[in-house]
């Protein structure tokens, strides 16, 4: 069985602890390291967390943070979805296995 992981993006704390309080204050340290992102773009990255990062944005993040990648990236166990209840009767039949029948259009007599 293999365990799922998942993680926390702590940008946001990491950077209030650095005394970073506005998503804009990182736009300048990003261009010096050549990283050319747009404000709404800098604003996502700290307010949501990334499904993908360039690592050269992570390896910037961490310079001008002065941290390391436990610090902004904390892995966790991913939640596992609860179980479905059985259906009543002992089968396994769930709303997939429901097909709508099909429509007869009955023709005018003429």
């Amino acid at each position: 069985m293999t365990r799922e992981l998942d993680y926390r993006w702590h940008l946001r704390q990491v950077m209030a602890a650095r005394g970073l309080f506005a998503t804009t204050d990182l736009i300048g340290p990003l261009a010096e390291r050549g990283i050319r992102l747009s404000s709404s773009q800098v604003y996502r990255l700290v307010v949501e967390r990334p499904e993908r990062l360039s690592l050269k944005v992570l390896v910037a993040l961490l310079d001008i943070l002065d941290c390391s990648m436990p610090e902004l990236i904390e892995p966790i166990a991913a939640a596992r979805p609860a179980e479905q209840p059985k259906a009543a009767g002992g089968g396994e039949a769930g709303v997939g296995d429901l097909r709508p029948t099909r429509a007869r259009i009955a023709r005018p007599e003429e």
